[in-house]
């Protein structure tokens, strides 16, 4: 039974691994130990849950019922979900990544109440979900573009805003760094994640015509 229980564990961390690895190559918010620790943790709990309170049934009023303990991993992993989900400029980002932390939990849990071909076929499905249909898809409807820049105008960031919009483009979110403070030597760089219709050919010769602006990287 020991050696069972183990199995179920080591499993459970594999298939988290596996889904983090995923997350980490994408330089999301939960990487590959998160998912382990997520994976296994939900493991642990569900055996807990079904075998852990052996040593009291039978004892004159006490009953078991064998979900109660591992439902909570349902609501808890909330939790650590909400913390990968980030409001930054009024764009939510991290979605993704917290429902792959809730898919990776119920894997977790079936590995650890022994239902091993149900988790297996469920990371694979996650796998699918993640990478192989945003393969998929990214050929139909509006096309996602990372966009790196740095300018040394103020206004600059505001313009290609407005520019980008013009166009047709949809902006999903963006963040900003300041590098130099001084109003001489002023210069802010800034990431921005954005949608259109066209490719990124189109959409970096419409950037390279905004006076002080350095792309710096465009997929």
């Amino acid at each position: 039974m020991i050696g069972s229980f183990i199995l179920r564990l080591v499993l459970a961390g594999i298939l988290g691994t596996v889904i983090g690895l995923e997350r980490e190559y994408r330089a999301k918010e939960a990487g590959f130990r998160t998912h382990f620790l997520v994976s296994l943790g939900s493991a642990l709990i569900m055996i807990v849950s079904q075998h852990g309170f052996g040593d009291v049934l039978g004892h004159a009023g006490v009953g078991l019922d064998p979900s109660r303990v591992a439902a909570q991993v349902v609501s808890g992993i909330g939790f650590i979900g909400a913390g990968t989900i980030i409001l930054q400029k009024k764009f939510v980002r991290g979605l993704t990544t917290a429902a792959g932390l809730w898919a990776t939990a119920g894997i977790g849990l079936a590995i650890g109440g022994g239902m091993y071909e149900v988790g297996i076929t469920a990371t694979v499905l996650v796998l699918i979900g993640l990478e192989v249909l945003n393969h998929v898809f990214k050929n139909l409807g509006l096309k996602s573009f990372l966009l790196v820049f740095s300018t040394t105008r103020k206004d600059a960031v505001n313009h290609i805003i407005d520019t980008i919009h013009k166009k047709g483009y949809i902006i999903m979110n963006y963040s900003m760094e300041k590098k130099e403070g001084t109003p001489e030597n002023y210069l802010v760089s800034v990431v921005m994640k954005a949608k259109g219709a066209t490719n990124e050919s189109q959409l970096l010769l419409l950037l390279q015509q905004i006076p002080d602006v350095t792309i710096e990287r465009l997929e």
